[in-house]
């Protein structure tokens, strides 16, 4: 369906964020997409708005209750976008639930069933009400709300049910009374219903369904007139005056704690809720728009589901077992392999373990002197920390740059520092006003020839979890020139030392971007001049107005501009004058493109970079990010068939229109998926590309 959309120079971020998250949508509800996976990406749909909802409208909210009028570079003012936000949002989400219930009749069809408690037989209603009262009542606390007991902390993003009470022995016309019950999230939100042992069905009940049910038995006396489910967003963005925190650590903790009272931003609530409840909600969270509901609330549930459901694996994509990187043998060390040779992976094609060994190995051989590394998301099981810790153990220098600022990981990030810094690690927590991006390891080892530094430069966290479901490329070297200039950039964080003269690496806020305003202007140059001039870059987000106003000059000049852009792109491709060579793809499939990488003709003599940063404001200014080039011959040309090969995706490729709409990739050329083509290593690495020259 097209929209309308403004038809400025720029497609506004948060509109544009409203249409990647379409994307996602599509996934579930395209058909040729295994049924359990489309289950999955509707829960995916449901945890982006979430975020999406408590950052970027909450801050959209905060500028129209100070009165802020001015509009952004796309021509919005706060009041038209949020307006427009909330249009397209409850469209959004409309589309999505018509997508649930359709999802929930196709399941039923392959034997996996959602079911009403009414529509349960006596047998299974039974071991259910022992379930109830066993599990989950003990957990259970009703919250009245009269004038001796204020309305309760609702927290953000928990499901509560609003409860109209009457006394059992009042008249029908005397007032009722109201309450809230908090569903519990330390169990299981989907139970599954008793069958017979050799039924090849499964059936689950929602734990709501089962308190909506048994709700009488906490409020002895009172009769239930109606039991509706509701849930709250609050503003989840830290507000942290960081240069007057004595201790940033502690200062993050106590605005932790405040986020819980965050401004109310999103109220959702089940279709046909009683007007009195929907009035007593209204008036505590003070909203107006309201977000009814026609299914079960938090869909984000739906990942966890599909991922544990047993014996239906047909109806979920086939495993992938990611491959060893082929360059590091067995009977080899990583360090005699990179002084050998770089070496690529490619997640989650290729094995994060290589990264976990490359750490591993670090701490326990005894010629390596300091280990330095950042660390901004971490999985919770990581095998990292202990690695860490007992290097330090071993009285190796180990420096770890935790990044506490790390949205919606805060709490995790402050448990890692804590356990590091108990096992001797030096825990540095960045630099006042910058979040550390970045993402590199380096290692400080003594050999015969004097101290060799090897590193690790990647695009995606150092989070074992997400390299199985992000694609992303890490960088392991030897190379002499980028192991000084990851040393200076150790010491910039960690100490007193100013930006220096780097030969390789670009780091945000101090050079990366005009770095890359130069190279830009370089490919202009070239083309102005009948050379060679062409740019690839994938990203995650473009919306710094400086650097799409770049390319547009470049795309002026006649520089073929290709940009492979997951998320948000305020920029307008294929306009006349203005954009006309620049294409603009997105490619939404069953990995997360996650990857950030740049290629730059040069008249011939490609370069290469690899990078953390995307291309927005926040990136480009306000966080320490690094771009590392990829000087090996071989290495460069397999970053190269990985861009190529996403150009070329005709199946799960969106392209942007000039609209702001995005319509699927068709040509004439055979059909590929470029995920699905990269699960073949050989594709993009192959064996006689994998030897340095």
């Amino acid at each position: 369906m097209l929209r309308e959309i403004n038809t400025g120079k720029y497609v506004n971020r948060d509109l544009s964020w409203v249409e990647f998250n379409r994307r996602v949508l599509q996934e579930a509800q395209d058909t040729d997409t295994p049924l359990l996976e489309r289950l999955k990406f509707l829960g995916i749909v449901a945890s982006n708005l979430d975020e999406f909802m408590a950052v970027r409208v909450a801050e959209t909210m905060e500028k129209i209750k100070a009165g802020f009028t001015q509009k952004d570079f796309t021509g919005y003012a706060p009041s038209g976008l949020y307006r427009r936000l909330v249009k397209r949002i409850k469209q959004m989400t409309a589309e999505q639930y018509k997508s649930y219930r359709d999802l929930t009749r196709l399941l039923a069809k392959k034997g996996i069933v959602f079911q009403e408690y009414e529509a349960l037989n006596a047998t299974q209603q039974k071991a259910l009400d022992h379930y109830f009262h066993d599990i989950i009542f003990p957990v259970l606390t009703p919250m009245a709300v009269d004038q001796s007991r204020p309305f309760p902390l609702v927290h953000p993003k928990f499901v509560y049910l609003s409860v109209l009470l009457r006394k059992e022995e009042a008249e029908d016309e005397e007032e009722s009374f109201f309450a809230i019950v908090q569903v519990p999230s330390n169990v299981p939100r989907v139970v599954p219903v008793p069958l017979r042992a050799n039924s090849k069905r499964k059936s689950f009940i929602l734990i709501e369904e089962l308190i909506k049910h048994h709700i009488h038995t906490l409020f002895i006396g009172y009769t239930p007139l109606a039991v509706h489910e509701f849930r709250l967003t609050r503003n989840a963005d830290l507000t942290i005056n960081e240069e007057e925190a004595e201790d940033l650590l502690e200062e993050i903790e106590k605005e932790l704690r405040r986020r819980r009272r965050g401004a109310p931003v999103r109220l959702e609530v089940e279709k046909g809720i009683h007007p009195d409840a929907l009035a007593e909600l209204q008036e505590e969270f003070e909203l107006e728009d309201i977000y009814e509901i026609d299914g079960p609330l938090d869909l984000s549930y739906l990942i966890g589901f599909a991922d544990s459901l047993e014996g239906f694996s047909h109806l979920k994509y086939p495993p992938v077992q990611p491959v060893y990187p082929q360059e590091f043998a067995p009977q080899e060390s990583h360090f005699e392999v990179l002084r050998r040779q770089d070496v690529l992976v490619y997640h989650p094609y290729e094995s994060f373990d290589a990264v976990t060994d490359f750490v591993q190995e670090a701490a326990e051989d005894p010629k390596v002197m300091a280990i330095k590394m950042t660390l901004y998301r971490v999985n919770g099981d990581s095998q990292l920390i202990p690695a860490l810790a007992h290097a330090a153990e071993c009285g190796k220098q180990v420096t770890v740059v935790v990044e506490l600022k790390a949205r919606f990981d805060e709490e995790r990030n402050i448990a890692w520092a804590r356990k590091l810094e108990k096992a001797g690690c030096h825990v540095v927590y960045g630099l006042v006003g910058l979040k550390t991006h970045a993402k590199i390891i380096l290692v400080v080892r003594r050999e015969q020839q004097g101290l060799r530094r090897y590193v690790h430069v990647g695009t995606g966290n150092y989070n074992a979890s997400t390299a199985r479901v992000y694609t992303d490329v890490g960088l392991f070297t030897s190379n002499p020139v980028i192991g000084d200039d990851a040393s200076e950039l150790f010491n910039e964080i960690t100490g007193f030392s100013g930006p220096k003269n780097l030969k390789a690496l670009r780091i945000a806020p101090t050079g990366l971007k005009d770095e890359l305003f130069r190279l830009i202007r370089r490919e202009a140059e070239h083309a102005r001049n009948g050379k060679k001039a062409r740019m690839i870059a994938k990203i995650n987000s473009l919306s710094n107005q400086d650097m799409i106003d770049e390319l547009y000059l470049a795309s002026q000049a006649g520089v073929q501009i290709e940009l492979i852009v997951r998320g948000v792109c305020c920029l307008r491709p294929g306009v006349e004058g203005l954009s006309e060579n620049i294409r603009v793809i997105s490619i939404v499939d069953r990995f997360l493109e996650h990857s950030r990488i740049f290629y730059f003709e040069n008249d011939g003599s490609p370069e290469v970079f690899l990078s953390s940063a995307d291309w927005m404001t926040r990136n480009l200014k306000r966080r320490i990010e690094l771009m590392c080039p990829v000087f090996d011959p071989a290495t460069k040309e397999m970053v190269i068939h990985i861009l190529k090969l996403m150009l070329r995706d005709n199946v799960k490729a969106r392209e942007l229109q000039a609209s702001g709409n995005y319509v699927f990739v068709h040509n004439e050329e055979p059909p590929l998926r470029s995920q699905t083509e990269a699960m073949n290593i050989n594709y993009w690495k192959p064996q006689d590309l994998t030897t340095s020259t």
